[in-house]
């Protein structure tokens, strides 16, 4: 039972991980249009979480680092909920 939400829960994180990533990758094509499909999907998805990141963490010069900060956020809460269930178990 445990193990199981345990897996659904990597997946989860798992599946965020890959939309933050693609936003980071597909923020370098100039010109894209972030509200038409699958892209304003993607940039619905992360906007709330990285806008957190992005408030207190002003970017480099031309380079956004809130993202990187924003993945090890994020794998420090994964670590932590995965660490709980395992007492659980």
């Amino acid at each position: 039972m445990i193990r199981g939400l345990i897996y659904g829960i990597n997946n989860i994180f798992l599946i965020f991980y890959i939309l933050i990533i693609a936003r980071i990758f597909l923020s370098w094509i100039p010109r894209l249009n972030w509200y038409k499909q699958p892209w304003k999907f993607i940039w619905q998805s992360t906007e709330l979480y990285l806008g957190i990141f992005r408030k207190f963490i002003p970017p480099i010069g031309m380079i956004d680092i809130s993202p990187i900060v924003a993945i090890l956020a994020l794998q420090l809460i994964q670590n932590v909920l995965i660490f709980i269930l395992f007492q659980f178990a």
